[in-house]
């Protein structure tokens, strides 16, 4: 278990600097290509997007970094069991604030992102 907590942990920091960054390549290569992203929608609907809807989305967003926004990362919590893992996390994008549920699976060796559940809580 020490083992898959460290690979998904190593999984989230690519995810947070990935976010940080608005790279779509790095979030390609930590999701399987079958995932999707799940949320809340503006209409109050549940909204599910396949990943590479998503991830052009991600390459036509503007970089925090870019922004100057202040980056503030957490894995709030991990749970492996066998070839499952569930990683919850936090991050910010100012004025933005996100918990994100990622469901993975150890695929071929690797552990891979095949579910993004997202919230966003918006501050003014």
């Amino acid at each position: 278990m020490e083992d898959a907590e460290h690979s998904l942990r190593a999984l989230a920091q690519v995810y947070f600097d990935a976010a940080y960054d608005m790279d779509a390549e790095q979030f390609q290569a930590i999701f399987h290509p079958l995932s999707a992203v799940t949320r809340i929608g503006d209409d109050g609907e549940v909204g599910v997007m396949p990943i590479e809807t998503w991830l052009a989305g991600v390459r036509n967003a503007t970089a925090p970094r870019k922004l100057k926004l202040e980056r503030k990362d957490e894995v709030v919590a991990i749970d492996v069991s066998d070839n499952l893992a569930l990683v919850k996390l936090r991050l910010q994008m100012p004025p933005r604030y996100f918990t994100d549920l990622l469901s993975c699976l150890k695929v071929q060796g690797a552990w891979k992102i095949v579910q993004k559940v997202m919230s966003v809580d918006v501050r003014q």
